[in-house]
């Protein structure tokens, strides 16, 4: 795969063919198709499992409610799921905490969970940002010498940020904070930000690994809109702009169609050799359901839109996709590796259980 300049050229020139989907490239380009191999979520909630909260000084059952909206990366061999996980059921929607569970699987599919959260809020230069609601919704990626990043949503139940955690071994973590502060000014220091996909490539075993442009990391981000941002050490991370000085966005919801609400980064984006595929979460505005769809970015631009699906590659389908806390239908797409010759895509069920589809090598 080659390598080009990253937006070197006139802003302007990205602004203007940044909402392009017309051009002619075929579908071949797109990941999948995927598919269930089981009829049944993964990861579910587990009301045997406790922890002791740092915050609230007591035993708290850390997945009780809900596990949903995975992270999904390798190591030695096995597929580690990154997971979000609800305590309390007894509170209502958005009164409880979310901390981040871990599990592991060789086959894809059963899963062996720790006993315990990885990440989650502490008595730590983070806790005002992170408590009460927790840490949300991660996407992980890893660089080519093992150092996994993650990106996630801390939420204090005021501004949710997007935030960075750095790990050797996927359970011990260091908090890094919010990824945009004091980036152009600080303009996204106290805005709501969150959901991030790090561009990554297949390396020469076949593993996702974080890739780079002209020397430069690159991420898309936003729920929305979608923006890319480009970093040098995958902590702190600049956004693009247009030739006003404002957030560039390089996809937006399209009135009528399955993306017509939101239009929310997924997992990993994946550099292949048609350009820069990025899968991404579409809300409707007329159903309330969350499917899937990809967007295909220009490798020499990555802020120009080459293609886009006008209809949702999954969505959902089976009861536990529709059941839950949401009830409208979700399968909202987070974790994506490339295992043993198979894409495996993870996803959050109705934000309450964790399911996986796959996809064989072409």
């Amino acid at each position: 795969m080659k390598h080009y300049a990253l937006f070197a050229t006139a802003v302007l020139s990205a602004f203007i063919f940044s909402s392009c989907s017309s051009v002619e490239v075929s579908d071949s380009w797109m990941l999948g198709p995927f598919s269930r191999p089981v009829a049944d979520a993964v990861i579910k909630p587990d009301t045997s499992a406790v922890f002791f909260c740092p915050m609230s000084n007591d035993t708290v059952r850390w997945s009780e409610s809900d596990t949903f909206n995975p992270a999904a990366t390798t190591c030695d061999g096995k597929i580690c799921i990154l997971f979000r996980s609800e305590d309390n059921s007894a509170t209502g929607v958005g009164s409880r905490c979310s901390r981040i569970g871990y599990a592991e699987t060789t086959d894809g599919i059963t899963m062996s969970i720790a006993p315990e959260p990885v990440l989650y809020p502490a008595d730590d230069q983070w806790a005002e940002l992170d408590n009460p609601g927790g840490i949300e919704d991660p996407r992980v990626a890893k660089t080519e010498d093992g150092l996994y990043v993650m990106l996630y949503t801390s939420w204090n139940h005021k501004v949710a940020r997007l935030c960075a955690a750095t790990s050797r071994d996927l359970k011990n973590w260091e908090k890094h904070g919010p990824v945009f502060k004091g980036q152009l000014g600080g303009i996204l220091d106290d805005d709501w930000t969150k959901s991030a996909s790090i561009v990554t490539r297949l390396d020469e075993k076949g593993d996702l690994v974080i890739d780079k442009f002209d020397g430069k990391y690159l991420m898309y981000w936003g729920e929305e809109f979608i923006n890319p941002a480009t970093s040098e050490d995958l902590i702190h991370w600049t956004p693009m702009t247009d030739e006003n000085g404002d957030i560039l966005k390089v996809v937006l919801p399209r009135e009528g169609m399955f993306d017509s609400s939101l239009t929310e980064c997924g997992p990993p984006a994946v550099h292949t050799e048609d350009g820069i595929v990025l899968i991404y979460n579409g809300k409707s505005e007329e159903t309330g359901a969350y499917s899937a769809g990809q967007v295909l970015f220009d490798e020499e631009n990555p802020a120009r839109v080459l293609a886009r699906l006008d209809e949702p590659f999954f969505k959902p389908e089976l009861p536990f996709e529709k059941t839950g806390q949401y009830v409208d239908g979700t399968v909202f797409c987070e974790g994506l590796v490339h295992c043993h010759g198979n894409w495996y895509l993870y996803y959050g069920c109705a934000d309450s259980m964790v399911g996986v589809a796959v996809c064989a090598d072409k």
